[in-house]
C-alpha cells in the first residue's frame, strides 16, 4: 500500500477495537478496486466522542465506521441521519458532507444483502426473531420494511419485546412484531417453520456452545437459521439448526456486506459481486485461521 499526501483515510472508532476485521474488508476492496485509500482502528474512550468525531472532521478524514459502544452515543455529533438509521436510533457509517459527518446504518442492509446472496426472499415470509435488545429492533425495523408477513419476537423479558413490537408498529403503521416470551416458542403452530434470526450475544467468543434456546423441539420450526454473531463462525445455535434439518449461516457476509455498502457511500463506487466474493474469502479464511490459534 501507497501512503502519501494524495491517501484518503477511513476508519473504525470503538472500545473495544483490537478485535476488528473492518481494516482487512476495506484495505482489500481498496487495493482491488483501485481507490487510493487506506483504512485504520481507532480506540476511543467513551468521554472523548465528541472530540474524536471533530478531530476526525479537521483532519479530512473521508468516513469512519462505528462500532460498540457509540452507534447511538455518536447520533447528536452529526449533521444528519438517513431514515432508516433514525428509525433503528443508531448508525454505524460515517460520511462526509460539507456541513459534516452524516450518519447512515448499514448493518440492516448488509444483512438484508447477505441473506440475498444466500437465496433467501424475505418477502411474504414469517420470521422468528430470538432477542429483544438493540439488533433485533434494527433486524425487526429491517424485516418490516423488507414485506415480511409476520414477526414473531421470543425474549427472556416479555415486556422488552412488547416495547419493540409497539415502536415498529409507530415507525411502519404495521402491526407484525408478535411479542412472546422464549418458552412461548411451545404455542407455535406444529407444522409451521419460520426463518430464525439469533439476534442476541449468546453464543460469542468467548462463550461457544451455549444457545439462547437449546431445546431441540424450537429447531423443528426453523427451516433456515441465520446467526448475528460470527465469532465463532460455527455457533450452538447454528448446530442446532443443522441438526433439525435446516439450513445455517452466521454473521460474516452481514458483516462484509454492512462493510462494502460504507465502501460504496465514501468512494462513490460499485463493488462488483466478484470482488464482494473475493472479500468474503478473504476474510473467512482469516476467521478460519483465528478460531485454530
Amino acid at each position: 500500500m501507497r501512503i502519501d499526501g494524495t491517501t484518503k483515510v477511513c476508519g473504525v472508532i470503538g472500545n473495544p477495537i483490537a478485535h476488528t476485521m473492518s481494516p482487512q474488508i476495506h484495505n482489500f476492496l481498496a487495493e482491488k478496486i483501485g481507490i487510493h485509500m487506506a483504512y485504520l482502528p481507532f480506540l476511543v474512550e467513551k468521554e472523548g466522542l465528541s472530540d474524536a468525531i471533530k478531530g476526525a472532521y479537521a483532519l479530512d478524514v473521508l468516513g469512519l465506521n462505528v462500532t460498540i459502544p457509540f452507534k447511538s452515543d455518536v447520533l447528536p455529533l452529526l449533521c444528519g441521519v438517513d431514515d432508516l438509521a433514525a428509525q433503528i436510533g443508531a448508525v454505524n457509517t460515517l460520511v462526509r458532507k460539507d456541513e459534516g459527518f452524516y450518519g447512515y446504518n448499514t448493518d440492516m442492509p448488509g444483512l438484508y444483502r447477505a441473506m440475498c446472496s444466500d437465496g433467501i426472499s424475505l418477502e411474504g415470509e414469517k420470521v422468528l426473531i430470538l432477542g429483544a435488545g438493540g439488533a433485533a429492533r434494527a433486524v425487526a425495523m429491517m424485516l418490516a420494511q423488507k414485506g415480511v408477513s409476520e414477526i414473531r419476537m421470543l425474549n427472556r423479558t416479555l415486556e422488552k419485546a412488547q416495547a419493540i413490537a409497539s415502536e415498529i408498529e409507530g415507525a411502519t403503521g404495521k402491526k407484525i412484531v408478535i411479542p412472546m416470551e422464549l418458552g412461548a416458542y411451545r404455542e407455535l403452530p406444529e407444522d409451521e417453520k419460520f426463518i430464525a434470526i439469533q439476534a442476541t450475544n449468546v453464543g460469542m467468543h468467548p462463550n461457544e456452545g451455549v444457545a439462547i434456546l437449546s431445546e431441540k423441539d424450537f429447531y423443528d420450526h426453523v427451516r433456515v437459521g441465520y446467526d448475528l454473531v460470527y465469532n465463532p463462525l460455527e455457533t450452538r445455535f447454528m448446530q442446532l439448526v443443522r441438526e433439525s434439518g435446516g439450513k445455517a449461516y452466521h454473521g460474516l457476509k452481514m458483516l462484509l456486506y454492512q462493510g462494502i455498502i460504507a465502501f460504496e457511500l465514501w468512494t462513490g463506487t460499485q463493488v462488483p459481486e466478484e470482488i464482494a466474493n473475493e472479500t468474503y474469502a478473504v476474510v473467512l479464511d482469516l476467521m478460519q485461521k483465528k478460531e485454530k490459534q
